[in-house]
């Protein structure tokens, strides 16, 4: 009885999910006409306004709807129907919008960007294809109901030529009935209809708005570069931490230790027990600069991570944290030195931002391989509110991943919970 129930309610609930489909469409078919109709219109008009200056300074504004339309359709299709589309538009340097020159210059950039010209293309194409496609499946749902409900009751009051599907005219009450199961098939199957059909529509959205082979490259390029800047400037403030660190730790302490030998030769004859104190005291400082150097080298390459690899080294080190962490590691194999190297100091660095920041009591550590990735998700139930561009540890673990051309994804509504998702590609 209880399986008979669960599979009614699965069913229902997939009924529901293709009513709510049908609702999608028709904000799909809403959206082409008050959206990707009026916008063509007006940008081809700030386009053309540019020969007397108004363009310059209405372009700009227009292309902000514009894209902000073409991101919404690109997020919606991953949503809706998992149909991912990339972001095509190339970056560029910040202008002022209201100064001439500047509106100049930003004018001419997006007009010399490829996406700005594909995304007037699709909001010409957008207009019929979205209103077709949207209005499709709530239409045969609405056809379909007004067999079931209107036409056998309303038959005669509908005028002598009026009639449904396959009986035309209506001439009495047993045509009205026959009304009936139309309807249902209509309705059935705009229901089947409207996923297929949003997911037809997220793929014309995507042969426009989708980058191109070349826009795909030079966003490549331009990634590179960013990622290049990024790694210099990581290794350059790594290389200034290892100085810092030996010149204040390692290194005064040896000093220390050379001064205290000096001295003790100087006393040996004279008087033996201050060499036996400056001896204890150069003993102590060997020890403490040994430790300092050893912790050191851990924050260079770990030897845990050598010895255990990455899914030993994690659990090794959620093992030192304050507070309970849960371990999921699901590795087929290793993953080359400097991706093991990177995905642990970037656990370690979430851990540690968790520990400082996040007043939480649990945290958790998931990590696995697909799709030529390493990813790795930690996460908290502390008090949420991380942002990576508040100049907190989050900015390091971007620019750490920057440099194998990783990602970072942070996800930490008010009041909790956090989770941070990374990327790394890699090849096992």
């Amino acid at each position: 009885m209880s399986a008979t129930s669960d599979t009614g309610v699965k069913s229902g609930t997939t009924w529901a999910r293709r009513l709510g489909s049908c609702g999608r469409g028709l904000l799909i078919a809403v959206l082409a006409q008050v959206g990707s109709l009026p916008l063509f219109i007006l940008t081809v008009l700030a386009i053309v306004s540019m020969a007397v200056g108004v363009g310059l300074f209405a372009l700009p504004v227009v292309m902000i709807a514009v894209r902000g339309l073409a991101d919404y359709q690109r997020r919606v299709a991953g949503v809706w129907s998992g149909v991912r589309i990339d972001v095509p538009y190339r970056t560029g340097e910040d202008v002022d919008a209201y100064d001439a020159v500047g509106s100049w210059r930003h004018c001419r950039r997006l007009l010399a960007d490829p996406a700005t010209w594909r995304d007037l293309v699709w909001m010409l194409l957008d207009a019929p294809v979205g209103l077709v496609l949207g209005l499709l499946p709530a239409s045969l749902v609405a056809y379909g109901l007004n067999g079931i409900l209107v036409t056998p009751l309303l038959w005669e009051h509908m005028g002598p030529h009026w009639g449904f599907g396959v009986i035309w005219p209506i001439r009495n009450q047993t045509d009205a009935c026959l009304a009936i199961p139309q309807g249902v098939l209509l309705v059935v199957l705009g229901l089947l209809v409207a996923r297929p059909v949003l997911a037809l529509h997220a793929r014309f959205n995507r042969l426009l708005l989708a980058p191109t082979r070349s826009a795909r490259l030079a966003l490549r390029v331009e990634r590179l570069i960013e990622t290049r800047s990024e790694t210099v400037d990581a290794q350059a403030a790594e290389l200034r931490r290892i100085e810092r660190d030996l010149h204040d730790g390692a290194q005064a302490r040896l000093v220390s230790l050379g001064m205290s030998l000096g001295l003790a030769d100087t006393l040996v004859e004279r008087d033996p027990a201050m060499v036996r104190k400056l001896l204890a005291d150069a003993m102590d400082s060997s020890s403490a600069a040994l430790t300092e150097l050893r912790d050191l080298v851990r924050g260079i390459h770990p030897p845990v991570l050598a010895e255990r690899g990455l899914e030993g080294a994690v659990r090794a080190l959620v093992m030192s944290q304050a507070l309970p962490v849960e371990v999921d590691i699901v590795l087929p194999s290793r993953p080359q030195a400097p991706v093991e190297s990177a995905a642990y100091f970037a656990i370690a660095e979430a851990l540690a931002n968790i520990a400082k920041h996040s007043g939480a009591d649990r945290a958790w550590v998931r990590m696995w391989y697909a799709d030529g990735s390493l990813r790795m998700q930690v996460g908290d139930n502390g008090r949420g509110g991380a942002d990576s561009e508040g100049g907190s540890g989050l900015r390091g673990l971007q620019r750490r991943l920057a440099a194998f051309d990783g990602m970072l994804d942070i996800s930490s509504p008010v009041g909790g919970p956090t989770l941070v998702t990374m990327e790394l590609p890699c090849a096992l």
